[in-house]
């Protein structure tokens, strides 16, 4: 039977004890940063958004719209607000074969379809008819301002852009993530409607 160990010599050995296992103390591994998750994320939302753009122009609409809705719980703001809109026409469509247009917001849903479909002339036509009976709808003349950058015409772009972020200045974050927007965005003209804040500081 061993005898007991006076306190002092115990705090000593405590001490030597983690003297001893200082360098063999495993650090755990930090997990991957928030932007790496989000850029993972902002992948995984483009791929499905393919996947659903192909169901769409093969009629597959239910399968469509399970894929829209998943893409449009992704972190990128104007992909997600497209896939909504496919959403809401995947839905219609599903029931009603012959989709008609009839307000303002049907012209404008099928407008946006038009332009991921690469047909941007069907596209302008029914944004013009949304705008006329939407004259204050930010999210058409945001539209049309795509359409208009799609198209090579950066004036007609920049003007209708403008006027969506006059309407709504959120629409200026939107579109300095918005890929449509990339190779008209480069001039300085729209550097200084896309970051008025960089054009204060000369």
């Amino acid at each position: 039977m061993s005898a007991s160990m006076p306190p002092k010599k115990r705090a000593e050995t405590a001490t030597a004890v983690l003297k001893k296992n200082a360098g063999k103390v495993k650090v755990m591994s930090v997990p991957a940063s928030a932007q790496v998750i989000q850029e993972s994320d902002s992948e995984r939302q483009m791929k499905l958004y393919e996947q659903a753009i192909r169901a769409f122009r093969a009629q597959s609409f239910e399968e469509a719209r399970h894929l829209f809705e998943e893409v449009a719980a992704g972190p990128r703001g104007p992909v997600a607000h497209t896939a909504r809109l496919h959403v809401t026409i995947c839905e219609r469509r599903s029931c009603q074969p012959d989709l008609t247009l009839e307000s303002a917001e049907d012209h404008y849903n099928y407008a946006v379809v038009r332009i991921n479909a690469g047909d941007l002339t069907t596209a302008r036509e029914h944004l013009q008819l949304a705008r006329n009976g939407i004259a204050t709808g930010d999210h058409v003349y945001y539209a049309l301002a795509a359409c208009d950058a799609l198209s090579g015409d950066a004036d007609a772009a920049y003007e209708n852009l403008k006027r969506a972020i006059e309407i709504d200045p959120r629409n200026r974050i939107s579109a300095r993530q918005d890929p449509d927007f990339a190779s008209a965005s480069q001039t300085p003209l729209w550097q200084q409607l896309l970051y008025p804040e960089k054009s204060n500081l000369f």
